[in-house]
Protein backbone atom coordinates (compact mmCIF):
# COMPACT_ATOMS: atom_id res chain seq x y z
CA UNK A 1 0.00 0.00 0.00
CA UNK A 2 1.26 3.46 -0.84
CA UNK A 3 2.20 6.18 2.30
CA UNK A 4 -0.01 8.58 3.64
CA UNK A 5 -1.25 11.82 1.98
CA UNK A 6 -0.71 14.95 3.77
CA UNK A 7 -3.76 17.23 4.04
CA UNK A 8 -3.09 21.16 3.15
CA UNK A 9 -3.57 24.44 5.16
CA UNK A 10 -7.51 24.81 5.13
CA UNK A 11 -9.01 28.02 4.80
CA UNK A 12 -12.61 29.10 4.45
CA UNK A 13 -14.67 29.35 1.07
CA UNK A 14 -17.85 30.28 0.58
CA UNK A 15 -20.56 29.11 -1.69
CA UNK A 16 -22.66 30.13 -4.25
CA UNK A 17 -26.50 30.28 -2.83
CA UNK A 18 -29.43 29.80 -5.65
CA UNK A 19 -32.24 31.13 -3.64
CA UNK A 20 -35.52 28.17 -3.76
CA UNK A 21 -38.67 27.49 -1.65
CA UNK A 22 -38.75 26.30 1.43
CA UNK A 23 -40.07 22.59 2.19
CA UNK A 24 -41.12 20.40 4.99
CA UNK A 25 -41.44 16.69 5.27
CA UNK A 26 -42.97 15.11 7.99
CA UNK A 27 -41.79 11.46 8.65
CA UNK A 28 -43.90 8.94 7.28
CA UNK A 29 -46.68 11.12 5.45
CA UNK A 30 -44.86 11.57 2.34
CA UNK A 31 -41.86 12.74 -0.27
CA UNK A 32 -40.51 16.26 -1.05
CA UNK A 33 -38.57 17.00 -3.85
CA UNK A 34 -35.29 18.80 -3.42
CA UNK A 35 -33.92 18.65 -7.02
CA UNK A 36 -35.57 18.87 -10.14
CA UNK A 37 -34.78 18.25 -13.67
CA UNK A 38 -35.68 21.72 -15.70
CA UNK A 39 -36.42 19.66 -19.16
CA UNK A 40 -36.68 16.73 -20.21
CA UNK A 41 -33.34 15.98 -21.64
CA UNK A 42 -31.86 19.09 -20.04
CA UNK A 43 -31.00 20.79 -16.81
CA UNK A 44 -30.25 17.17 -14.39
CA UNK A 45 -29.39 16.67 -11.02
CA UNK A 46 -28.25 13.09 -10.40
CA UNK A 47 -26.46 10.79 -7.74
CA UNK A 48 -27.41 11.94 -4.49
CA UNK A 49 -25.14 11.54 -1.17
CA UNK A 50 -27.11 12.05 2.09
CA UNK A 51 -24.88 12.85 5.29
CA UNK A 52 -27.08 13.53 8.73
CA UNK A 53 -24.89 15.84 11.45
CA UNK A 54 -26.29 14.73 14.75
CA UNK A 55 -24.84 17.56 17.40
CA UNK A 56 -27.08 20.18 14.78
CA UNK A 57 -29.74 17.19 13.79
CA UNK A 58 -29.15 18.59 9.70
CA UNK A 59 -29.26 16.66 6.63
CA UNK A 60 -26.60 17.81 4.05
CA UNK A 61 -28.21 16.62 0.73
CA UNK A 62 -26.17 16.77 -1.91
CA UNK A 63 -26.20 15.92 -5.86
CA UNK A 64 -24.57 16.93 -9.43
CA UNK A 65 -26.03 19.78 -11.72
CA UNK A 66 -25.58 18.16 -15.09
CA UNK A 67 -26.74 19.74 -18.21
CA UNK A 68 -28.33 16.75 -19.57
CA UNK A 69 -28.95 13.37 -18.01
CA UNK A 70 -25.62 11.72 -19.76
CA UNK A 71 -22.58 11.39 -17.16
CA UNK A 72 -19.95 13.25 -19.50
CA UNK A 73 -22.36 16.58 -18.87
CA UNK A 74 -22.00 16.55 -15.05
CA UNK A 75 -20.93 20.40 -14.03
CA UNK A 76 -19.98 20.57 -10.32
CA UNK A 77 -22.19 19.46 -7.18
CA UNK A 78 -24.97 21.28 -5.26
CA UNK A 79 -26.37 20.75 -2.06
CA UNK A 80 -29.17 21.62 0.35
CA UNK A 81 -29.59 21.61 4.24
CA UNK A 82 -32.59 20.41 6.19
CA UNK A 83 -32.95 20.92 9.96
CA UNK A 84 -34.33 18.19 11.54
CA UNK A 85 -37.47 19.75 14.24
CA UNK A 86 -38.72 16.37 15.63
CA UNK A 87 -40.30 14.27 12.85
CA UNK A 88 -40.26 16.87 9.92
CA UNK A 89 -37.31 18.53 8.15
CA UNK A 90 -37.10 21.76 7.10
CA UNK A 91 -34.89 22.85 3.88
CA UNK A 92 -33.06 25.24 3.03
CA UNK A 93 -32.33 26.90 -0.26
CA UNK A 94 -29.82 25.28 -3.21
CA UNK A 95 -26.33 25.82 -3.25
CA UNK A 96 -23.78 25.28 -5.51
CA UNK A 97 -20.21 23.80 -4.48
CA UNK A 98 -17.84 26.09 -6.87
CA UNK A 99 -15.03 25.06 -4.13
CA UNK A 100 -15.22 21.44 -5.40
CA UNK A 101 -14.13 22.04 -8.68
CA UNK A 102 -10.96 22.12 -11.12
CA UNK A 103 -10.17 23.71 -14.16
CA UNK A 104 -11.70 22.02 -17.20
CA UNK A 105 -12.74 19.34 -15.24
CA UNK A 106 -16.32 17.71 -14.18
CA UNK A 107 -17.11 16.99 -10.60
CA UNK A 108 -18.84 13.69 -10.02
CA UNK A 109 -19.55 11.24 -7.29
CA UNK A 110 -20.04 13.36 -3.72
CA UNK A 111 -19.00 11.14 -1.13
CA UNK A 112 -19.69 12.90 2.79
CA UNK A 113 -18.72 11.79 5.79
CA UNK A 114 -18.28 13.13 9.21
CA UNK A 115 -15.57 13.12 11.73
CA UNK A 116 -17.39 13.55 14.91
CA UNK A 117 -14.00 14.54 17.40
CA UNK A 118 -12.90 17.36 15.35
CA UNK A 119 -16.62 18.15 13.98
CA UNK A 120 -15.09 18.30 10.06
CA UNK A 121 -17.29 17.06 7.24
CA UNK A 122 -15.24 16.10 4.35
CA UNK A 123 -17.15 15.81 0.74
CA UNK A 124 -14.67 13.47 -1.55
CA UNK A 125 -15.11 13.23 -4.94
CA UNK A 126 -13.42 12.73 -8.60
CA UNK A 127 -13.03 15.61 -10.94
CA UNK A 128 -12.95 14.12 -14.92
CA UNK A 129 -11.55 15.90 -17.22
CA UNK A 130 -14.19 17.39 -19.63
CA UNK A 131 -15.35 15.72 -22.42
CA UNK A 132 -13.47 12.47 -21.73
CA UNK A 133 -16.00 9.43 -20.83
CA UNK A 134 -15.68 6.79 -18.87
CA UNK A 135 -15.86 3.76 -21.40
CA UNK A 136 -12.99 5.86 -23.26
CA UNK A 137 -10.47 5.61 -20.30
CA UNK A 138 -11.51 2.07 -19.50
CA UNK A 139 -10.77 1.02 -23.45
CA UNK A 140 -7.39 2.89 -23.63
CA UNK A 141 -6.23 2.55 -20.50
CA UNK A 142 -5.56 6.34 -20.00
CA UNK A 143 -7.10 7.33 -16.72
CA UNK A 144 -9.03 11.37 -16.81
CA UNK A 145 -10.45 11.40 -13.27
CA UNK A 146 -8.52 13.05 -10.17
CA UNK A 147 -9.46 12.16 -6.28
CA UNK A 148 -10.35 15.29 -4.29
CA UNK A 149 -12.03 16.40 -1.19
CA UNK A 150 -13.07 19.67 0.43
CA UNK A 151 -13.50 19.88 3.88
CA UNK A 152 -16.00 22.08 6.04
CA UNK A 153 -15.47 22.66 10.34
CA UNK A 154 -18.73 24.84 9.88
CA UNK A 155 -21.38 22.22 9.34
CA UNK A 156 -20.55 22.51 5.57
CA UNK A 157 -21.69 26.77 5.73
CA UNK A 158 -18.14 27.01 4.37
CA UNK A 159 -15.36 24.43 2.58
CA UNK A 160 -11.55 24.70 2.24
CA UNK A 161 -9.69 24.59 -1.12
CA UNK A 162 -9.50 21.68 -3.11
CA UNK A 163 -7.39 18.91 -1.86
CA UNK A 164 -6.04 16.48 -4.77
CA UNK A 165 -5.04 13.21 -3.13
CA UNK A 166 -4.76 11.62 -7.01
CA UNK A 167 -1.12 11.24 -7.23
CA UNK A 168 -0.18 9.35 -3.68
CA UNK A 169 -3.82 7.54 -4.33
CA UNK A 170 -3.83 6.27 -8.15
CA UNK A 171 -2.17 3.32 -9.33
CA UNK A 172 -0.55 3.20 -12.79
CA UNK A 173 -2.38 0.07 -13.20
CA UNK A 174 -5.54 2.17 -12.92
CA UNK A 175 -7.34 3.20 -16.42
CA UNK A 176 -9.72 4.90 -14.02
CA UNK A 177 -11.09 5.19 -10.51
CA UNK A 178 -13.81 6.76 -8.50
CA UNK A 179 -15.80 7.38 -4.93
CA UNK A 180 -19.02 6.39 -3.77
CA UNK A 181 -21.09 7.66 -4.80
CA UNK A 182 -23.01 8.21 -1.10
CA UNK A 183 -21.66 8.33 2.05
CA UNK A 184 -18.86 7.23 3.56
CA UNK A 185 -18.43 6.89 7.36
CA UNK A 186 -16.57 6.93 10.71
CA UNK A 187 -15.72 3.62 12.85
CA UNK A 188 -16.07 3.21 16.42
CA UNK A 189 -12.25 2.99 16.48
CA UNK A 190 -12.36 6.75 14.76
CA UNK A 191 -11.05 5.25 11.51
CA UNK A 192 -12.63 7.41 8.68
CA UNK A 193 -13.67 5.08 5.67
CA UNK A 194 -14.39 6.24 2.21
CA UNK A 195 -15.72 3.50 0.09
CA UNK A 196 -14.03 2.99 -3.87
CA UNK A 197 -13.59 1.44 -6.71
CA UNK A 198 -11.28 1.06 -9.44
CA UNK A 199 -10.67 -0.54 -13.51
CA UNK A 200 -7.64 -2.12 -12.73
CA UNK A 201 -5.60 -3.47 -16.09
CA UNK A 202 -5.02 -6.61 -15.65
CA UNK A 203 -3.01 -7.21 -19.48
CA UNK A 204 -1.16 -4.94 -21.07
CA UNK A 205 -2.62 -2.59 -23.66
CA UNK A 206 -2.84 -3.87 -27.72
CA UNK A 207 -0.56 -1.64 -29.00
CA UNK A 208 -2.07 -2.10 -32.52
CA UNK A 209 -5.83 -1.09 -31.02
CA UNK A 210 -4.90 0.73 -28.03
CA UNK A 211 -7.58 -1.22 -26.13
CA UNK A 212 -6.33 -2.57 -22.83
CA UNK A 213 -8.13 -5.65 -20.42
CA UNK A 214 -9.48 -4.22 -17.29
CA UNK A 215 -11.88 -5.58 -14.61
CA UNK A 216 -13.50 -3.20 -11.67
CA UNK A 217 -12.47 -3.88 -7.83
CA UNK A 218 -13.86 -1.86 -4.84
CA UNK A 219 -11.78 -0.75 -2.06
CA UNK A 220 -11.54 1.65 0.07
CA UNK A 221 -9.74 4.87 1.33
CA UNK A 222 -9.13 5.64 5.30
CA UNK A 223 -7.56 7.85 7.77
CA UNK A 224 -6.77 7.52 11.41
CA UNK A 225 -5.65 10.74 12.19
CA UNK A 226 -9.21 12.43 11.61
CA UNK A 227 -8.38 12.82 8.09
CA UNK A 228 -5.03 14.65 8.01
CA UNK A 229 -3.67 11.20 6.13
CA UNK A 230 -4.91 9.08 3.72
CA UNK A 231 -4.05 5.30 2.82
CA UNK A 232 -5.41 2.78 -0.05
CA UNK A 233 -6.55 -0.45 1.49
CA UNK A 234 -6.16 -3.59 -1.09
CA UNK A 235 -8.52 -4.07 -4.18
CA UNK A 236 -11.12 -6.64 -3.81
CA UNK A 237 -10.28 -9.10 -6.46
CA UNK A 238 -12.29 -11.68 -6.81
CA UNK A 239 -15.35 -10.54 -7.92
CA UNK A 240 -16.38 -7.66 -10.66
CA UNK A 241 -17.87 -5.16 -8.35
CA UNK A 242 -17.72 -0.56 -8.74
CA UNK A 243 -20.21 1.51 -6.92
CA UNK A 244 -19.98 0.62 -3.24
CA UNK A 245 -21.25 1.61 0.54
CA UNK A 246 -19.46 0.18 3.87
CA UNK A 247 -20.79 -0.37 6.97
CA UNK A 248 -20.01 -1.18 10.61
CA UNK A 249 -20.85 -4.07 12.48
CA UNK A 250 -20.43 -5.59 16.03
CA UNK A 251 -20.34 -8.81 16.58
CA UNK A 252 -21.87 -10.22 20.01
CA UNK A 253 -18.69 -10.17 21.47
CA UNK A 254 -18.12 -6.42 20.36
CA UNK A 255 -15.65 -7.37 17.85
CA UNK A 256 -16.09 -4.71 14.85
CA UNK A 257 -16.56 -5.70 11.44
CA UNK A 258 -16.87 -3.46 8.42
CA UNK A 259 -19.54 -4.82 5.86
CA UNK A 260 -18.82 -4.04 2.20
CA UNK A 261 -22.09 -4.33 -0.37
CA UNK A 262 -21.52 -3.17 -3.94
CA UNK A 263 -22.57 -3.59 -7.40
CA UNK A 264 -21.59 -6.42 -9.34
CA UNK A 265 -20.57 -6.52 -13.29
CA UNK A 266 -21.20 -9.78 -13.44
CA UNK A 267 -23.34 -11.49 -15.53
CA UNK A 268 -25.63 -12.98 -12.10
CA UNK A 269 -27.92 -10.15 -11.25
CA UNK A 270 -27.23 -9.83 -8.08
CA UNK A 271 -25.49 -7.58 -5.31
CA UNK A 272 -21.95 -8.59 -4.31
CA UNK A 273 -21.16 -8.87 -0.32
CA UNK A 274 -17.94 -9.20 1.95
CA UNK A 275 -16.49 -8.71 5.06
CA UNK A 276 -12.93 -6.80 6.54
CA UNK A 277 -11.74 -7.83 9.58
CA UNK A 278 -8.92 -5.21 9.85
CA UNK A 279 -11.41 -2.14 9.49
CA UNK A 280 -11.21 -1.86 5.78
CA UNK A 281 -7.54 -2.85 4.63
CA UNK A 282 -8.80 -5.81 3.53
CA UNK A 283 -12.47 -7.12 2.33
CA UNK A 284 -12.54 -11.52 2.45
CA UNK A 285 -15.08 -14.10 2.12
CA UNK A 286 -16.91 -12.04 -0.75
CA UNK A 287 -19.67 -13.21 -2.19
CA UNK A 288 -22.93 -12.98 -4.32
CA UNK A 289 -26.07 -12.04 -2.61
CA UNK A 290 -29.25 -13.89 -4.58
CA UNK A 291 -31.83 -11.79 -2.09
CA UNK A 292 -30.49 -8.54 -3.54
CA UNK A 293 -30.98 -8.05 -7.40
CA UNK A 294 -29.46 -6.02 -9.91
CA UNK A 295 -31.37 -4.49 -13.21
CA UNK A 296 -29.10 -4.98 -16.25
CA UNK A 297 -26.04 -3.25 -16.29
CA UNK A 298 -26.79 -2.61 -12.65
CA UNK A 299 -27.99 -0.07 -10.18
CA UNK A 300 -26.02 1.81 -7.27
CA UNK A 301 -27.26 1.19 -3.92
CA UNK A 302 -26.67 2.44 -0.18
CA UNK A 303 -26.36 0.91 3.03
CA UNK A 304 -26.32 1.64 6.73
CA UNK A 305 -26.31 -0.01 10.00
CA UNK A 306 -27.45 0.39 13.11
CA UNK A 307 -28.02 -1.01 16.85
CA UNK A 308 -30.84 -3.13 17.36
CA UNK A 309 -31.28 -1.63 21.12
CA UNK A 310 -32.04 1.66 19.68
CA UNK A 311 -35.05 0.61 18.63
CA UNK A 312 -38.25 1.51 20.48
CA UNK A 313 -38.65 -1.15 23.22
CA UNK A 314 -42.24 -1.74 21.64
CA UNK A 315 -40.09 -3.09 18.66
CA UNK A 316 -37.60 -5.66 20.73
CA UNK A 317 -37.54 -8.58 18.71
CA UNK A 318 -36.26 -12.17 20.11
CA UNK A 319 -34.50 -13.17 16.75
CA UNK A 320 -31.09 -14.77 17.43
CA UNK A 321 -28.04 -12.97 15.37
CA UNK A 322 -24.59 -13.28 15.68
CA UNK A 323 -24.14 -9.49 15.35
CA UNK A 324 -25.78 -6.43 17.65
CA UNK A 325 -25.88 -4.66 14.46
CA UNK A 326 -28.53 -4.84 11.61
CA UNK A 327 -28.69 -2.94 8.29
CA UNK A 328 -31.62 -1.64 6.06
CA UNK A 329 -30.30 -1.43 2.36
CA UNK A 330 -32.05 0.66 -0.44
CA UNK A 331 -31.80 -0.07 -4.07
CA UNK A 332 -34.75 -0.61 -7.10
CA UNK A 333 -36.21 -3.89 -6.75
CA UNK A 334 -36.56 -5.17 -10.45
CA UNK A 335 -34.42 -7.63 -11.95
CA UNK A 336 -35.30 -5.79 -15.66
CA UNK A 337 -35.21 -2.50 -15.00
CA UNK A 338 -34.09 0.81 -12.64
CA UNK A 339 -37.97 1.17 -10.84
CA UNK A 340 -39.31 0.25 -7.63
CA UNK A 341 -36.70 1.46 -4.80
CA UNK A 342 -37.19 -0.69 -2.05
CA UNK A 343 -36.18 -0.56 1.80
CA UNK A 344 -34.51 -4.20 2.71
CA UNK A 345 -33.48 -5.15 6.71
CA UNK A 346 -31.30 -7.41 7.85
CA UNK A 347 -31.50 -8.74 11.45
CA UNK A 348 -28.65 -11.09 11.11
CA UNK A 349 -25.88 -9.74 8.61
CA UNK A 350 -23.20 -11.69 9.42
CA UNK A 351 -25.03 -15.07 8.31
CA UNK A 352 -25.78 -15.34 4.85
CA UNK A 353 -29.63 -15.03 2.67
CA UNK A 354 -30.77 -13.12 5.88
CA UNK A 355 -32.07 -10.24 4.14
CA UNK A 356 -35.86 -9.58 4.37
CA UNK A 357 -38.33 -7.38 2.35
CA UNK A 358 -38.47 -5.18 0.05
CA UNK A 359 -40.68 -2.37 1.26
CA UNK A 360 -41.01 -0.62 -1.58
CA UNK A 361 -40.45 3.17 -0.53
CA UNK A 362 -40.92 4.76 -4.56
CA UNK A 363 -43.36 2.98 -6.89
CA UNK A 364 -42.19 3.75 -10.23
CA UNK A 365 -38.96 4.66 -12.45
CA UNK A 366 -36.28 4.69 -9.39
CA UNK A 367 -32.22 5.09 -9.53
CA UNK A 368 -29.84 5.97 -7.29
CA UNK A 369 -30.36 6.55 -3.88
CA UNK A 370 -28.41 7.21 -0.29
CA UNK A 371 -29.15 6.42 3.38
CA UNK A 372 -28.43 8.28 6.61
CA UNK A 373 -30.05 7.36 10.45
CA UNK A 374 -30.95 9.26 13.32
CA UNK A 375 -31.80 8.95 16.64
CA UNK A 376 -35.06 10.45 17.86
CA UNK A 377 -35.82 9.76 21.56
CA UNK A 378 -35.79 5.96 22.39
CA UNK A 379 -36.68 4.96 18.71
CA UNK A 380 -34.64 5.57 14.87
CA UNK A 381 -35.14 7.68 11.73
CA UNK A 382 -33.90 7.03 8.64
CA UNK A 383 -33.64 9.25 5.50
CA UNK A 384 -33.55 8.15 2.25
CA UNK A 385 -32.10 10.24 -0.88
CA UNK A 386 -33.17 9.20 -3.69
CA UNK A 387 -33.61 9.66 -7.95
CA UNK A 388 -37.31 9.19 -8.87
CA UNK A 389 -40.05 10.58 -11.65
CA UNK A 390 -43.05 9.21 -13.60
CA UNK A 391 -41.50 8.10 -16.77
CA UNK A 392 -37.85 8.59 -16.11
CA UNK A 393 -35.70 7.46 -12.71
CA UNK A 394 -33.49 10.84 -13.96
CA UNK A 395 -36.81 13.49 -13.56
CA UNK A 396 -35.97 14.58 -9.83
CA UNK A 397 -34.25 13.86 -6.43
CA UNK A 398 -36.81 13.45 -3.77
CA UNK A 399 -36.34 13.13 0.22
CA UNK A 400 -37.96 10.70 2.23
CA UNK A 401 -37.67 10.42 6.10
CA UNK A 402 -39.09 7.38 8.15
CA UNK A 403 -38.83 5.89 11.44
CA UNK A 404 -38.26 2.48 12.69
CA UNK A 405 -41.73 1.28 13.23
CA UNK A 406 -43.09 1.88 9.85
CA UNK A 407 -39.58 -0.26 8.11
CA UNK A 408 -40.42 -2.99 10.48
CA UNK A 409 -44.49 -2.89 9.99
CA UNK A 410 -44.06 -2.38 6.07
CA UNK A 411 -40.78 -4.87 5.74
CA UNK A 412 -42.95 -7.88 7.63
CA UNK A 413 -45.69 -7.08 5.19
CA UNK A 414 -44.04 -7.14 2.48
Amino acid sequence: MPGPFALRGIRSTNISVCPENMAEAPAGSGKVTLFSQKKRGGLTYRIPALLYLPYESTFLAFAEERSSPRDEDAKFLVVRRGKKEGTSVQWGPQESLMAATLPKYRTMNPCPLYEEKSGTVFLFFICVRDHVTAQCQILTGRNAARLCYISSRDSGRTWSPVVDLTEKANSKNWATFAVGPGHGVQLSSGRLVVPAYAYYIHKPCFCCFSFCYTQPHCFTLYSDDGGKNWTRGQLLERLRTTECQVAELTCQDDRPVLYINARNSCREQCRAEAFSHNWGCQFEGSFLCRELCEPPKGCQGSVVSFSSSDLGESQALSAYSLSKSWLIFSHPTSRSQRVDLGIYLNMSPLEKGSWKGPWVLNKGPSGYSDLAVCKEGKSLLFGCLFECGTSSPYEEITFQLFPDVELLRNVRES
